[in-house]
């Protein structure tokens, strides 16, 4: 798959096969659908094209909107590489790009930027300024600029978006399991290893304290999670918290890492993590010897999970 940052640097003289769509979760509705094109684009002989926009267009748009994304922009290019696509093209959303008219869109960016030949659109699907365009303009634009329209049944489509509410829903509720369901893989926090307070050391769990950049990334429940990381080509298995530390006063969320069985300095470090299995609610504790306790149980009903659930 080859990744193309803005429209106007993509060109093809082969004909495409697009569809259009945020696609955050890259989930098993999404793959049903890029499943359809990409096989239908292999079968006719032709090139398949994903078109996404970021950022979001509800970020540019809508300022005072509180979106929560389940992908970064990194994570879903990832992702969709494993779909079999041809081409991902990743435009810059803007107020200027959102007073872009259907005609416009269709006959500049579709038919002249794609070279497209079928377009495999949503139910119900709207674009160009003021969401003007809708299928009945798609069907006559197709017919004067010969490329053919499939329109994505109702029903495919509500799977999509339930879905994608139901996966946001269970992360923010704790229910990883649903969550992870729903993805067909472990959700993912990708950032940056910083400095910390070193608390963790000094209680015998060193942390590797992350730092994830994005603030339209999701952020699970607070709590304790099992989970693991690929670590210079190695797969390392630990327990992460994300929360406010109240045992120790702490006054705002980090996202704390503590792996098993391993000793290496990671500061400066990008990880991915896979978020495997919720263990616990965040607590208070009376003191740091009950906290103490409490990890090293944790600790121990993590590597019971492991050992039980996780190829090792």
């Amino acid at each position: 798959m080859k990744v193309v940052n803005d429209i106007a640097n993509f060109s093809t003289t082969e004909k495409t096969f697009v569809t259009i769509g945020t696609f955050d979760g890259v989930h098993f509705g999404h793959q049903k659908i890029l499943e359809k094109l990409v096989s239908e684009a292999k079968n006719a002989g032709k090139k398949s094209v994903l078109l996404t926009f970021f950022p979001h267009p509800r970020m540019v748009l809508q300022k005072d909107a509180t979106i929560e994304l389940i992908n970064t922009i990194d994570e879903r290019a990832k992702l969709l590489e494993k779909t079999g696509l041809d081409y991902l093209i990743i435009h810059p959303f803007s107020k200027k790009f959102s007073r872009t008219t259907a005609l416009e869109f269709v006959r500049d960016i579709l038919v002249n930027t794609f070279n497209i030949s079928k377009l495999i659109i949503g139910y119900d699907h709207h674009f160009g300024k003021n969401r003007e365009g809708n299928i009945e303009q798609l069907t006559e634009y197709s017919h004067l600029y010969d490329f053919t329209v499939e329109e994505i049944p109702a029903q495919d489509i509500d799977d999509v978006s339930v879905s994608s509410t139901k996966i946001r829903r269970a992360l923010h509720a704790g229910n990883l399991k649903t969550a992870n369901n729903y993805l067909g893989y472990n959700f993912l926090l990708n950032g940056k290893v910083v400095n910390g307070k070193k608390l963790g050391g000094k209680i015998g769990f060193p942390t590797a304290n992350l730092d994830v950049k994005e603030t339209y990334k999701l952020i699970p429940k607070t709590g304790v999670y099992v989970v693991k990381s690929t670590i210079d080509s190695k797969t390392i298995f630990g327990m992460m918290n994300i929360g406010n530390r109240p045992t120790v006063n702490g006054n705002h969320q980090t996202i704390e890492v503590h792996f098993f069985d391993f000793n290496d300095n990671l500061y400066d470090k990008n990880l991915t993590i896979e978020l495997i299995y919720f263990l616990r609610d965040e607590h208070k504790f009376d003191s740091i010897d009950h906290l103490i306790l409490q990890l090293k149980k944790d600790e121990e009903t993590a590597r019971v999970y492991i050992k039980n659930n996780c190829e090792l």
